[in-house]
């Protein structure tokens, strides 16, 4: 099969490309580098410069290149961004997904994975969260995937578009093979940020409240290998046929605050120092997401632990200190 891989310079993106590349796709990459890395990219894949927000340079791709599916990537990801600047992500997430997804149609393109998020659920009634679970977008992120996913349900009874949703908490890690990372600038991301802290290069770890109903007072949060969801992409691409689907994708148990930095201690052999702040508004206390779903139906299922993932992670930034540059 040969895929546009849409934001395939980015962290999940590029070991998404990876994979692909492993198991024989021919892969071509469209991404504006504007969160990306060229760098990222494995070289056998066709790399392409391009904006989504430019309708034109989408189809000149698909004039180029005659492509079996498309798996989706492009887009902003930070929830407190989407808080501070709404019009980033309802308008260039959506829009950017509107002109890829007509694109496709008017060529005849009707295989999509969406890298869609869990942050549609904002505080679900249990945990772990199922598919089943009511969709209440926790951000302005959120709520731009799940406007995607409503155009994708129509496209799917007009046209007879195929896609499939994958719904995730929290990539970590980093590529078993050592040659792609995480590499954000700023970092947000809790397991970056305690291994920069391990390593000398952050004075300490800011522990948002430790007076939570947890068991042992920190939030809980759902964390999967970057290279197990690039399986899961691969898989539902591969499967899909007969209908669209949605997923949710999560280790069914997730991980606290202080067990992150426990292990990247364990990992790191040396004490990483924090301190407790309060609580942020709005975070709630657990985090999961179900993956029984997708594990019955096109036998997904996480290779990497929380151990596996600090472990890859760690090797990566240590022989990386400045990312990609």
């Amino acid at each position: 099969m040969k895929v546009l891989v849409t934001g395939g310079a980015g962290y999940v993106g590029s070991h998404c490309v990876e994979e692909l590349v492993k198991n024989g796709f021919e892969v071509v990459v469209f991404d504006n580098l504007s969160l990306g890395h060229i760098e990222a990219v494995p070289k056998e894949a066709v790399f392409i410069k391009g904006d989504l927000a430019n309708k034109k340079a989408i189809e000149q791709v698909f004039n180029e290149h005659k492509f079996d599916g498309v798996l989706h990537f492009a887009a902003r990801s930070l929830v407190g961004e989407s808080m501070q600047d709404p019009f980033l992500y309802l308008g260039n997430n959506v829009i950017n997904a509107l002109n890829l997804l007509a694109v496709m149609i008017k060529n005849n393109v009707n295989k999509f994975i969406l890298s869609s998020t869990a942050n549609l659920f904002d505080e679900p009634k249990t945990i772990p969260i199922d598919e089943s679970a009511a969709i209440i977008p926790g951000s302005p992120y959120g709520e731009s995937k799940h406007i995607i996913e409503r155009y994708l349900y129509w496209l799917d009874r007009i046209f007879g578009f195929r896609y499939t949703s994958l719904r995730y908490f929290n990539a970590a890690g980093a590529s078993p093979s050592g040659e792609r990372g995480e590499d954000h600038k700023p970092e947000t991301h809790l397991i970056p940020i305690v291994i920069s802290t391990a390593l000398g290069r952050r004075d300490k770890v800011l522990v948002f409240g430790n007076d939570y109903k947890t068991r042992d007072g920190s939030c809980i949060r759902d964390y999967i290998h970057v290279s197990d969801l690039a399986t899961a992409h691969i898989l539902s691409l591969r499967s899909l046929t007969k209908k669209s689907m949605v997923y949710n994708l999560g280790s069914g148990s997730g991980y606290s605050v202080f067990e992150v930095i426990s292990e990247v201690e364990k990992v790191v052999g040396k004490k990483v120092r924090y301190e407790v702040g309060p609580r942020r508004l709005g975070d709630p206390v657990q985090l999961v997401a179900s993956s029984s779903k997708i594990k019955k139906e096109l036998g997904w299922k996480p290779k990497y632990g929380l151990e596996e993932i600090v472990e890859t992670a760690y090797k990566w930034h240590k022989n990386n200190p400045r990312g990609f540059a």
